[in-house]
C-alpha cells in the first residue's frame, strides 16, 4: 500500500514514518529551484549536450522532477535526452502526490502526467516516459543504499534530497554516499540542504570538493560539491565490455517486425540515422504481422525474472501505444483475464495488498460473468493489458523522424571496414563502418552501427560474417480468426488467454473480427502450412476455444465448421514462425563487443513480441548510448549477450 500522510494546516505533507515535513514551511518550490536545479549548475550546464542525467536520492512527491522537466522544456539549450533517476523506500500514493502538486499550478500538466503513469510501484525499477520519450524518469523503489550499489549508473547531476539526518539517518551515512560516488563522473555537481557536519566529512571522503553556499530560507547555508577525487574513480563494479559512441551516428537494423521498428525509433529518438533492410515487400512481413496480439503480464508465485521483465514490458507498451496509436482501432488497453489451474492463481503472497494489484489481481465475480465463466473458475484478471495490431505498431514506429525504411533489401553477409584512425576524427570510440552486401557481394547500405533483429534469420546472417551464433529455436504458430456476425457479439468484451486465447471485437478493414490461438510447434520453420496442416491447427484452436471459453465456444461453431473459402463466415488461417531463446528470454546486447564492435542484436522476442520489444529497444540504445538502463540491471543482464558465454 502507498505511504500514509499526515497533511499539515498550512497544507504541507508530513510523514508519520520520519516525524519529519517533506519539505520546508515556506513550500518546496523555491528549494527545488534554488538548492537543486540551480545548486547543480542547471540549465546552463546541460546546454547543447545529447543527455543529460541527474540522481535524486528521495523522490516524495516529485516536486524536483517536476521542476527539474518544467526547466527543460522552457530551456532551447536543453538536451535532446533528460534522464532522472529517483529513488523511494516509500512512495506516496498518486492521489497525494497530485494533491501536493495542487501548491503550485504552474506545473499542473505536468503533475497530472506524473499521477497517471504513477501506478504499479513495487520494489524494483520502473522506467516512466514523457514529451515523446525525451523525458525519462527511472523511479527505483526500495532503500537507496541498496538500490544505488544494485545498479550500474552514471550520472552528471546529483541531488541529495530526503527527510533530516536527524530523522533518517540511514540515507545520509557514510555506505549510502560512497554509492552516490560510485554513480559520479568526474566533474558531477551535488546540491543539497542540509550542511550538517557528518555528511560534508562524509562527502569529502568519497571524492566531492565539498563547500557550504547561502541558503534558501529558512535555512541560512546549503552544500554544493563537485566530485573530483585525488583517485581515478571507478564507476561500475565490472569494465565495461562494449563500445560507447561519443555521439550518435548512423545505424542499420535489419530486419522491419517488432524488435527492428522499436530499436529504430528508440536509437532515431536519440538522434541517429537509422536505415531498416527488410526483404519484405511492407514492414511486419514475417512473425509481426499477427492480425492481433495480446500484452499481459506474467505470473509466478515467486515473481521470477520473466514476470519481472514482463512488467517492464508492458509498461513500456502501454506508453508507446498511447503515444502513437488510436485507442480502439489500432490497440485496446482493456485488460486481459488469463484463466489458470486449480489451486494455482500464481499471485506471490500478500500481493493483492500492494501495488501489484494494480496490475494483477484475482478475477472479480462480474468479470467471470462477462466472459461466461462459471464464479469458482481459478483466473486472474490483469488491469495493465489489451491487444494490438502488431503490423499497425510497427508502420507508426518505422513513421518516426530519422527512420528510412528500405524495402526488398536482401542482405546475405555483414563485413566491416577498419576503424578510422581516432586521432582525425576526434572519436576514440570509433569503430570502422558495417556494410551490409548482397548476394552477389554488392553493398547495399553502410553504417557505424548495425543491429540484427531479423528472428530466426539473425543466426545465418551471423554464420556468413564469420561471427558466433546464438542460441535461437524456432517455433511455427497459426491463429485462427473469421469476421463477426451479429451473433458473435455474445463474445466476451476483452480477451481471455490460458491455454490459447480469444480476442474478439477487434475493428479490421472489413469490420469486427475475431482471432483464437495459437499454435506452438518448436523446431518447426516451413512455410507456407499444407492444406493438412491447416485443418490440423484450425482443429486445435477450436478444441482450445471450447476448453478455454464453453458457453461462448458455440457462437464460432459454425466458422470452424466452414471449409468454403468464399463464405464470409469461414474460419481464416494466418501462420508464421517466430524466434525464441532457449532460456525463452530476449537476447539484446553486443554480438562480441571486442572483436565485432559496432555489431547488436535484439532478438528471441518468442511468442511475446508485444510485451517485450518496445522494452528490448529501449535497452538497446541505452547501452549503445551508455544511458542509465530502462529496467533493473540484474534484469538488463538476465536478458544480455554476455549470458550465453557462461
Amino acid at each position: 500500500m502507498s505511504e500514509p500522510i499526515d497533511w499539515l494546516p498550512d497544507g504541507t505533507p508530513y510523514s508519520p514514518r520520519f516525524g519529519d515535513r517533506y519539505h520546508s514551511e515556506n513550500g518546496g518550490l523555491d528549494q527545488a529551484h534554488q538548492v537543486f536545479l540551480h545548486g547543480c549548475g542547471l540549465p546552463a550546464a546541460w546546454a547543447g549536450s545529447a543527455q543529460w542525467r541527474i540522481l535524486e536520492t528521495g523522490f516524495g512527491f516529485g516536486l524536483n522532477f517536476l521542476v527539474t522537466w518544467a526547466a527543460w522544456r522552457a530551456d532551447a539549450q536543453r538536451p535532446r535526452l533528460l534522464h532522472f533517476i529517483s529513488t523511494e523506500a516509500w512512495p506516496v500514493s498518486a492521489a497525494d502526490l497530485l494533491r501536493a502538486a495542487s501548491a503550485h499550478p504552474e506545473l499542473a500538466p505536468l503533475a497530472q502526467e506524473l499521477h497517471d503513469q504513477f501506478w504499479g510501484l513495487l520494489p524494483g525499477v520502473h522506467r516512466l516516459t514523457f514529451d515523446g520519450g525525451r523525458v525519462l524518469l527511472t523511479l527505483c523503489i526500495g532503500d537507496a543504499q541498496t538500490v544505488l550499489r544494485q545498479q550500474e549508473w552514471t550520472v552528471d547531476s546529483v541531488y541529495l534530497d530526503g527527510f533530516s539526518p536527524q530523522h533518517n539517518p540511514d540515507l545520509w551515512n557514510l555506505h549510502t554516499l560512497k554509492a552516490v560516488a560510485r554513480c559520479c563522473r568526474r566533474g558531477t555537481r551535488l546540491a543539497t540542504w542540509t550542511i550538517a557536519r557528518a555528511v560534508r566529512d562524509a562527502l569529502t571522503q568519497c571524492g566531492f570538493h565539498v563547500e557550504k553556499v547561502p541558503g534558501v530560507p529558512p535555512k541560512r547555508d546549503n552544500l554544493q560539491a563537485t566530485f573530483d577525487p585525488r583517485w581515478e574513480p571507478r564507476t561500475s563494479r565490472t569494465p565495461p565490455t562494449r563500445p560507447v559512441r561519443a555521439a550518435p551516428a548512423r545505424c542499420l537494423v535489419i530486419g522491419a517486425g517488432l524488435a527492428g521498428a522499436a530499436t529504430a525509433a528508440s536509437l532515431a529518438r536519440r538522434g541517429w540515422q537509422v536505415q531498416v533492410l527488410d526483404m519484405g515487400d511492407a514492414p511486419a512481413a514475417g512473425a509481426s504481422g499477427l492480425p492481433v496480439g495480446l500484452f499481459a503480464p506474467h505470473l509466478s508465485p515467486d515473481d521470477n525474472v520473466f514476470s519481472r521483465v514482463s512488467r517492464s514490458g508492458v509498461r513500456a507498451m502501454l506508453q508507446q501505444s498511447k503515444v502513437l496509436l488510436q485507442q480502439g482501432v489500432d490497440w485496446n488497453p482493456c485488460g486481459v483475464l488469463e484463466r489458470r489451474p486449480e489451486q494455482n492463481l500464481g499471485l506471490p503472497a500478500g500481493w493483492e495488498q500492494s501495488p501489484g494489484a494494480d496490475w494483477s489481481q484475482a478475477a472479480s465475480a462480474p468479470t467471470l460473468q462477462a466472459a461466461g465463466l462459471a464464479q469458482d473458475t481459478p483466473a486472474c484478471w490483469h488491469a495493465k493489458a489489451g491487444w494490438v495490431q502488431p503490423a499497425r505498431l510497427v508502420r507508426a514506429l518505422l513513421a518516426q523522424p530519422g527512420i528510412e525504411w528500405c524495402p526488398r533489401k536482401s542482405v546475405a553477409r555483414l563485413q566491416r571496414s577498419p576503424a578510422t584512425d581516432s586521432a582525425a576524427t576526434g572519436d576514440s570510440t570509433a569503430t570502422g563502418i558495417w556494410q551490409a552486401l548482397d548476394d552477389h557481394g554488392h553493398t547495399i547500405a553502410e553504417a557505424e552501427c548495425v543491429v540484427l533483429a531479423a528472428g530466426p534469420a539473425c543466426n545465418a546472417l551471423l554464420a556468413a560474417s564469420s561471427a558466433p551464433t546464438l542460441p535461437l529455436q524456432s517455433v511455427r504458430g497459426q491463429l485462427s480468426w473469421g469476421r463477426q456476425d451479429t451473433g458473435a457479439a455474445a463474445l466476451p468484451p476483452f480477451p481471455v488467454n490460458g491455454n490459447g486465447g480469444l480476442v474478439a471485437h477487434v475493428q479490421r478493414d472489413a469490420g469486427l473480427a475475431w482471432h483464437m490461438g495459437s499454435t506452438f510447434e518448436r523446431d518447426v520453420d516451413a512455410l507456407p502450412l499444407t492444406s493438412a496442416e491447416v485443418a490440423a491447427a484450425h482443429a486445435t484452436n477450436w478444441r482450445r476455444l471450447q476448453e478455454l471459453l464453453p458457453n461462448a465456444a458455440p457462437t464460432l461453431q459454425a466458422a470452424f465448421a466452414s471449409t468454403s473459402p468464399s463464405d464470409t463466415a469461414a474460419v481464416r488461417a494466418w501462420a508464421s514462425v517466430r524466434c525464441t531463446a532457449t532460456d525463452r528470454l530476449p537476447i539484446v546486447g553486443p554480438v562480441d563487443a571486442q572483436a565485432l564492435p559496432g555489431l547488436w542484436v535484439c532478438t528471441a522476442m518468442g511468442a511475446r513480441g508485444l510485451t517485450r520489444a518496445v522494452l528490448c529497444g529501449e535497452l538497446l540504445a541505452a547501452l549503445v548510448n551508455a544511458e542509465p538502463l530502462p529496467l533493473d540491471a540484474r534484469l538488463a543482464r538476465a536478458m544480455g549477450t554476455a549470458r550465453l558465454e557462461k
